[in-house]
């Protein structure tokens, strides 16, 4: 997981033949190192197509996902881990490195009080479970911190952090999001510092969630921070414009982040791409 990529949701977020299709020649029209791909119905998703388009065109992907309401992890740990094994398989077939994001809950699980401790414990039972068959294929897990709106559970580097180290499995990383960070931590910087030992993939994503550079997010701090830990890991774009009604929910996106694809990569990812190459990170 290493290099610059982009989360496939700037083409769609309906894993298809055809959402293939169009997510990779996009991706490889702009030199992407990797996609970001989201596997919302990973049991449906044509594993070999993706594999063949993705081997063809010399790119590698990362996968991921949120939960179902079915599968929560904190209250139905087994059906989250039978969840997690179908997509972890998916993930193999398609030769992607890794499955990461809200794999611990639901995109939009709350429960209207802090965490317990009994949550937690179904947790770690799940990521546990979860690592060891992953490891049969070789590929790693990535827990992402959500901001609070998203999910009670896991918002902050810190406990993205104590979680993957309650775990203690080799393959279980922490994910961070610009977008996240900038809501939860103390300085943005000071999340990246936080889970310098065990993070590895990182999305780069905009205040509003829109354009890369014309937000609030201290993209200077960020990527000095990143710099400063030797981060080695996959820097990922992410931008939401493509959103089925039941993601935009979960994600509270109400309007426009941006005008268009277009307007994302063409001014965001020069912006994204000059800073990563002016702090050493590409």
């Amino acid at each position: 997981m290493e290099g610059f990529g982009v989360h496939t949701s700037m083409w769609t977020m309906n894993w298809d033949r055809a959402g293939a299709d169009k997510a990779i020649a996009g991706a490889v029209h702009y030199k992407m190192d990797f996609i970001e791909i989201a596997l919302l119905n990973a049991p449906a998703v044509d594993a070999k197509h993706t594999r063949d388009l993705l081997e063809k065109n010399k790119l590698r992907a990362v996968c991921s996902l949120g939960l179902p309401e079915h599968a929560w992890a904190s209250v139905r740990p087994d059906a989250a881990i039978e969840h997690l094994k179908v997509a972890i398989e998916k993930t193999a077939e398609m030769n992607a490195e890794a499955l990461s994001g809200v794999i611990f809950g639901g995109i939009g699980e709350r429960t209207g009080l802090p965490p317990t401790q009994g949550e937690y414990d179904n947790i770690a039972k799940v990521l546990d479970a979860a690592a060891k068959h992953a490891r049969k294929y070789s590929i790693q897990l990535g827990v992402e911190a959500v901001n609070r709106y998203e999910n009670h559970l896991i918002n902050s580097a810190q406990q993205a952090v104590d979680m993957v180290e309650r775990v203690g499995a080799e393959n279980v990383f922490v994910h961070l999001d610009t977008y996240h960070m900038n809501i939860e931590e103390k300085g943005a910087a000071n999340g990246i510092l936080i889970s310098r030992d065990h993070l590895k993939y990182i999305h780069l994503s905009e205040s509003d969630r829109g354009t890369p550079g014309y937000g609030n997010i201290p993209w200077d701090a960020i990527y000095a921070a990143l710099a400063a830990i030797g981060f080695k890991g996959g820097l990922a774009m992410e931008s939401f414009i493509n959103m089925p009604p039941e993601v935009a929910y979960g994600l509270a996106v109400w309007r426009p982040v941006a005008r268009d694809m277009e307007e994302v990569m063409d001014k965001g990812l020069p912006f994204l791409r000059n800073k990563a190459e002016q702090y050493g990170l590409i």
